[in-house]
């Protein structure tokens, strides 16, 4: 066996996010797989102010840190690869050995405002899921008027395959759900997603507000495409990508391979549950609008609609 030493050293092109930067992102200057990690330590110490001892640097989804134990350790022996956006956080546990840096927008680095990930609010009209999906997935196309073709989509998709959408998967016998499903009164849930995204051949991500975890529908079918969503226990609402450049328009299609936007995501989802702004599905009060009978959560209204058939509820 040889082991052939690499001659020439690869260009790496590398950004990073600051979590205490104020929304911007940096491009990195003249790094290559012979670049040292302290080299790299130094030009983020320049840029954030962050000293090399305090720096925590992450990378991938889920972010994992990177080993800056070796400051000689060369670029090309961690798991980075050009294009990769390293996201940098100050470890405020270490203490301070090294001299005090200021942020500076030093020659040679390159200062680019960073695209934000915002909420696009649909109306709460039952229809939310449906809603959202058909605007990430047509690329900002926000129309409600779309939700009872997707619905009848979904009933046809189920139909046809009696055999995988049992009672077993619906919860009810495969035409109940067509029926069910093609109601406006109707929630659209995990089912739902997991059958657009391979009708749509995307993954779809949902960021929940409350627990700040994201459910990945589609991630192991190899889909060049993800699209964002927000959930906070009752309502669906669709991420998109906004620009600093006003003439560049929202984005909502991304790549499989954009971790970054995930991050982002989580971050969101996390400003919200700070906020509380999340529906605690196990606690929060229903009103059957049928029968007027008052419900706590998300068990009992499940249970009222399977006892009386009734499924119109209302949050009080």
């Amino acid at each position: 066996m040889y082991w052939i030493q690499e001659l020439l050293p690869r260009p790496l092109s590398l950004s990073i996010y600051a979590a205490d930067a104020e929304g911007t992102s940096f491009a990195l200057q003249e790094l290559s797989s012979r670049t040292r990690v302290r080299e790299l330590q130094g030009q983020i110490a320049a840029i954030t102010g962050i000293a090399p001892d305090c720096q925590r640097i992450l990378v991938g989804y889920p972010p994992e840190c990177l080993d800056l134990s070796n400051g000689d350790a060369m670029l090309g022996d961690l798991p980075i690869q050009s294009g990769d956006m390293l996201i940098v956080e100050e470890d405020q546990t270490r203490p301070h050995t090294s001299p005090s840096f200021t942020r500076h927008g030093a020659p040679g680095y390159i200062r680019e405002p960073l695209p934000v990930l915002t909420r696009t609010v649909v109306p709460a009209d039952n229809s939310c899921l449906f809603t959202s999906v058909y605007y990430v997935v047509e690329g900002g196309v926000l129309n409600p008027a779309c939700a009872p073709e997707m619905r009848r989509l979904i009933a046809r998709i189920v139909a046809s395959d009696p055999d995988f959408y049992s009672e077993a998967i619906l919860g009810k016998t495969n035409q109940e759900y067509c029926e069910w499903i093609k109601r406006d009164d109707t929630w659209g849930g995990a089912i739902e997603i997991s059958i657009l995204s391979k009708f749509y051949q995307c993954e779809i991500c949902v960021v929940d507000t409350q627990t700040v975890r994201i459910d990945r529908f589609g991630e192991d079918a190899g889909y060049a495409k993800r699209v964002l969503l927000i959930y906070d226990g009752v309502h669906y609402d669709p991420l998109q990508r906004n620009f600093p450049d006003p003439d560049t328009p929202p984005l909502t299609i991304f790549s499989s391979n954009d971790d970054i936007v995930l991050v982002q995501a989580l971050e969101l989802a996390d400003e919200a549950r700070k906020k509380r702004q999340f529906t605690d599905v196990n606690r929060f009060t229903l009103r059957c609008m049928i029968c007027q009978k008052g419900l706590t959560g998300q068990a009992e209204a499940r249970e009222h609609a399977k006892e009386t058939g009734h499924t119109n509820f209302g949050e009080v």
